[in-house]
C-alpha cells in the first residue's frame, strides 16, 4: 500500500508532538515533586519556566499557553500544601514573583514565535514572488534606426517580441499623441 507523503509527514509529527507532551508531563512532575519536597521559601516556581521555554518546540501554537496555565496551578498548588517553613507572606510574594516570571516569559516566548512564523511566512511570499520575476539584464544590441534588438544568435527581431520572449511582459500597442498628429495630422490639428 502506498502512504503519500503528507500523511507519513503528519504521522511523524503527531508521535514527535505525543513524545514531547509526555516528557513536558513527565518534567513538570518531577518539578511539581521538587517543589513540595523543598521548604517554601525558595524559588520553587523557577523551574517551571524551563517548561514554558522548551514549550516553544512544539507544533501546536497553544501549546505554550497550555503550560503555563498548569505551571501556575501547579506554583498555587505547592503555595496551598502545608509544609510552610516560612512566614506565609515570603511563601506568597514568592509564589508571586514565580507566576509573574512565568507568565512574562510565556508572553515573550509567544511574541518570539509568532514574529518567527511572520518572517518565515515573508521570506516563503518573497521566495514565490521571485520566482514569479523575469528580469532582462545586461546590455541589448539595438537597432539605431528601426529599433530591432539582435539576439544572443546574431538575429535580429522587434522590441515587442524580443522582450515577449524573454520575460512575460505582454504589448498593447496605441499611438501617443505627437506620432498621432504627425501621421494623421487631418485627425489631430
Amino acid at each position: 500500500m502506498h502512504v503519500s507523503r503528507p500523511i507519513l509527514h503528519f504521522e511523524k509529527t503527531a508521535k514527535k508532538d505525543f513524545l514531547f507532551h509526555l516528557a513536558c508531563g513527565l518534567f513538570s512532575s518531577i518539578f511539581f515533586a521538587i517543589d513540595i519536597l523543598t521548604p517554601a521559601g525558595l524559588a520553587d516556581g523557577i523551574p517551571y519556566i524551563t517548561l514554558v521555554l522548551i514549550s516553544i518546540w512544539s507544533s501546536h501554537k497553544h501549546f505554550t499557553i497550555f503550560v503555563a496555565l498548569s505551571c501556575t496551578l501547579l506554583i498555587i498548588i505547592g503555595f496551598l500544601y502545608p509544609w510552610h517553613d516560612v512566614p506565609e507572606w515570603q511563601a506568597f510574594t514568592n509564589r508571586l514573583l514565580a507566576i509573574f516570571t512565568l507568565w512574562s516569559t510565556a508572553l515573550l516566548t509567544l511574541l518570539r514565535k509568532q514574529t518567527e512564523e511572520r518572517r518565515e511566512k515573508a521570506v516563503m511570499e518573497r521566495e514565490r514572488a521571485l520566482e514569479d520575476i523575469k528580469i532582462l539584464r545586461g546590455f541589448l544590441p539595438i537597432c539605431a534606426s528601426c529599433k530591432k534588438i539582435r539576439d544572443d544568435q546574431g538575429y535580429w527581431s522587434q522590441i515587442e517580441d524580443y522582450i515577449i520572449s524573454h520575460s512575460e511582459a505582454d504589448f498593447s500597442h496605441g499611438i501617443c499623441p505627437s506620432c498621432a498628429r504627425e501621421l494623421y495630422p487631418e485627425l489631430y490639428p
